[in-house]
């Protein structure tokens, strides 16, 4: 009973980790967007807002494209260093939560539970509106987290009682 116990009472686990590095990684990419945003002022948002519709092999002409092109262009540097800032901040409160998860502290499991729980309705409202692949992953990477972490504190709070 004692070692079962020890087994039940390690909170060391892999899929704490693994759910630290997707959020450090989502903290990096949103970082790197943070940056692309301040490299864009002073510079021709039109031209930028068309080669990057290009990029992806979109014509510009298109609705979509074309709205995209349109709001890109008319964005000032004010607003561009607002949306870094933004991004910044993000970035920040999704390593902070990386590094609490790595270190298995847990607030952070707390914290990975509501701010993950918190885009749920959100997503099953994107994938009512229309269904594609990747809201269906997204959902299902989000619902597997917050599963996770309600697991893991349930858990531990089963452990603390007996």
């Amino acid at each position: 009973m004692a070692f079962r116990r020890s087994i039940f009472l390690n909170r060391t686990s892999g899929g704490i980790q693994v759910i630290a590095l997707l959020e450090g990684l989502k903290g990096l990419l949103v970082l790197l967007v943070g940056f692309g945003l301040l490299d864009l002022i002073h510079k021709d948002l039109h031209a930028a807002a068309v080669e990057i519709v290009r990029t992806f092999h979109m014509n510009p002409a298109r609705h979509y494209p074309s709205v995209f092109i349109d709001v890109i262009s008319q964005l000032t540097s004010i607003q561009l260093w607002i949306m870094a800032l933004s991004a910044l901040f993000y970035a920040g409160v999704r390593f902070l939560e990386a590094i609490g998860l790595w270190l298995e502290r847990q607030w952070a499991e707390w914290f990975g539970l509501l701010t993950g729980g918190m885009y749920i309705p959100v997503e099953l409202w994107e994938i009512t509106r229309q269904a594609t692949l990747t809201r269906l992953a997204v959902f299902a990477v989000n619902l597997v987290i917050v599963l996770y972490l309600s697991f893991i504190i349930w858990r531990s709070r089963q452990a603390r009682r007996g």
